[in-house]
């Protein structure tokens, strides 16, 4: 089938020119295209037609794209999406001076989540989350990614990771599981470290594997966590096994996490709050994503991740919600792309690349989308406004009306869902 989408004032391709990555000063370039139509063929971009042309395509479908922009499907590459329960206690303690590192070392934290996630059944998770993924929808996403993390045995984290799969089967956009079994040691192996990794190595990874459950293996590698050398082990397991890899790190403490995740060439690096000077350089000369998740800082009023000098050393810089229960409980990308300009320098169109183009390349999933470009995916987003500067100017607010993805419309601001 044929689709043109007419007349719109903007067409944000974010053109990598094939390299299907930004980095440093080129996240700047969005290449935004004016006085053009979109045409979409079998669920592909098929070409762009000059609105003084427009009259001689023929097509089975017109999309009304006058006075709106049109953007590449927004990938939100880290969520924790799959959760049970509230952790408000926790916020009110933090709000009156609790750190965060103190909760998680007196027992809360992830281990909160994780008792209300073991007490919930499989159909009452898909219940939880379902309207999580539906508001993604609404903002344009057309890819996301959710983490387990929140079982932290056998049973759990496999039933985190089917109720994620179900979800990939209930809704049109895709979304990528990620196997976070190193989040934290639950409190049955508190004194027993090297048993619980065991149960990961020898149990968790090659039951994933063998069910094809997750696309990634992520860790927490942090003093209150996993130790690199902890880390170090797992990743090796996880290679054998034949996912990818993905690490938070330096979100509180330097603790050699860089070293473990650019050695192990993981697909993505995330949080950076704390990164060390020497590391700006080390990751920029590799082809490992930097993933800021600038919610984080603002729900912890911390220090925020230094993406001006990332992009400034030639990385590639994607931004995130992280949304999760406890250290950001936001779900609003646009949001996030506000707070990375207005708390870490980055321009308007920095932005914007790094939540399409860089956001896909840290899913793996940079070759097929990402950007508008001849041949790739018809994965799209139609912001009601002229001007691509209003999705940062207007804070928090939702620009997004439609959400295209592989050429179909899946969500209308004005219709809902379909």
């Amino acid at each position: 089938m044929i689709k043109l989408l007419l007349h719109p004032s903007q067409i944000i391709t974010v053109d990598t020119k094939g390299k299907n990555e930004k980095r440093g000063k080129d996240l700047k370039n969005i290449a935004v295209l004016c006085d053009h139509s979109l045409l979409i063929e079998n669920g592909l971009i098929k070409d762009f037609i000059p609105d003084s042309s427009v009259n001689n395509i023929r097509a089975d479908k017109i999309i009304d794209t006058d006075g709106k922009i049109i953007l590449p499907g927004l990938v939100e590459c880290h969520t924790h999406t799959a959760f049970a329960g509230s952790r408000a206690d926790e916020f009110r303690q933090r709000l009156n001076g609790v750190h965060y590192e103190e909760i998680a070392r007196a027992g809360g934290g992830i281990n909160t989540t994780v008792t209300a996630v073991r007490n919930s059944t499989f159909d009452e998770l898909v219940n939880i989350v379902s309207p999580r993924v539906e508001d993604f929808v609404s903002q344009g996403i057309t890819t996301v990614e959710i983490k387990s993390g929140y079982g932290l045995d056998f049973d759990n984290e496999i039933k985190l990771l089917r109720v994620i799969k179900n979800l990939n089967e209930l809704f049109q956009i895709d979304i990528i599981p990620t196997f976070l079994g190193a989040h934290t040691f639950p409190k049955e192996f508190k004194n027993d470290r090297e048993g619980y990794i065991a149960l990961i190595i020898e149990k968790m990874l090659p039951y994933i594997s063998e069910n094809k459950l997750a696309k990634f293996c992520d860790g927490f590698c942090e003093e209150t966590a996993f130790s690199a050398t902890e880390i170090d082990k797992i990743f090796a397991a996880a290679s054998e096994s034949g996912l990818g890899l993905k690490l938070h790190t330096d979100q509180f403490n330097s603790i050699g996490g860089i070293d473990v995740a650019l050695s192990h060439n993981a697909v993505s690096i995330d949080h950076l709050e704390v990164l060390q000077e020497k590391d700006h350089k080390r990751i920029s000369e590799s082809d490992t994503v930097a993933v800021l998740l600038p919610g984080v800082s603002f729900f912890l009023n911390y220090q925020f991740a230094p993406a001006r000098k990332l992009i400034d050393n030639n990385a590639i810089v994607a931004l995130a919600t992280d949304f999760n229960p406890g250290s950001s409980h936001i779900s609003n990308l646009s949001f996030i792309m506000s707070l990375a300009a207005l708390k870490m320098g980055m321009t308007i169109e920095e932005t914007i690349s790094a939540v399409t183009i860089n956001s896909a390349k840290a899913l793996a999933l940079n070759q097929d989308r990402g950007s508008i470009e001849i041949g790739k995916k018809a994965d799209l987003a139609i912001f009601n406004t002229k001007d691509f500067s209003n999705i940062v100017y207007g804070v928090g607010k939702n620009l997004n009306q439609m959400t295209i993805k592989n050429g179909n419309i899946i969500y209308e601001s004005d219709g809902g869902k379909r």
